[in-house]
């Protein structure tokens, strides 16, 4: 990746529902060269989506939870069988291995306690989890920041 490609990146990341003439005239290239770069980024999965931010109290799940979780025992098999049941759960919203006192740290989104509660019976079910400790985050300081791009 080149600069060009830097500073494509940094601005769809601020704001993906640039036209493509209007990101060609922030970066300086006239519209086909631009969409050129940018088909290339998505090819090449530098760029892996646009979306909606969404306001998590506006649609009802306003209650987020980061819940590290210990598996039973760390062979491939107990990595797997976790790993595949939660890309299935929609309340973890991202969920990272990590190093420390746990294997997993999850971000799960719910509406209320009850149905954290809910989901988190569905997460004690699994045969892998020895241990789960769950963080309540209070409020909201920082999300969805933007990658610190340097061009």
């Amino acid at each position: 990746m080149d600069k060009m490609d830097l500073k494509i990146a940094a601005l769809l990341q601020h704001d993906g529902r640039l036209t493509n003439v209007e990101l060609a005239d922030k970066i300086g290239l006239s519209p086909s060269p631009c969409l050129r770069r940018v088909k290339k980024l998505e090819d090449e999965s530098v760029i892996t989506g646009y979306y909606a931010a969404l306001d998590r109290q506006q649609i009802g799940l306003g209650m987020t939870i980061f819940v590290d979780v210990s598996l039973d025992n760390h062979r491939d098999e107990a990595s797997v069988q976790f790993e595949q049941a939660i890309l299935e759960m929609n309340n973890v919203i991202s969920c990272f291995v990590v190093s420390g006192a746990s294997d997993y740290r999850l971000e799960v989104v719910v509406s209320d306690l009850l149905s954290y509660e809910a989901w988190l019976k569905t997460l004690q079910r699994l045969s892998v989890v020895k241990d789960i400790q769950s963080n309540f985050a209070i409020r909201a300081v920082k999300t969805r920041a933007p990658l610190p791009i340097r061009y």
